[in-house]
């Protein structure tokens, strides 16, 4: 059992707020909680993440794992280097 008067209050049904609408409940110590991002509009959630390759480094790491299939993968080797 927790010590008496030492906790904050629980709340348990608190709102939280994204762009002045609430998008969920969840228990909180405080009665309203105000997000910018949530799961509902964040893009990694969504499905509209841009991955940014930068030197090929995602081709490199599907075709080290072996996810890229076909002709993507054919497409995706990469140019050998000239020895001097």
């Amino acid at each position: 059992m927790p010590k008496p008067d030492i906790h904050p209050k629980w709340y348990p049904d608190a709102k939280v707020y994204c762009n002045g609408e609430v998008v969920m409940t969840i228990g909180s110590t405080k009665p309203e909680l105000h997000v910018d991002v949530w799961s509902g509009n964040h893009p990694f959630y969504t499905g509209t993440q841009k991955i940014i390759d930068t030197e090929g480094r995602v081709d490199r790491f599907l075709r080290k794992y072996g996810m890229l299939e076909g002709e993507e993968a054919a497409e995706a080797q990469p140019q050998k280097k000239k020895k001097r």
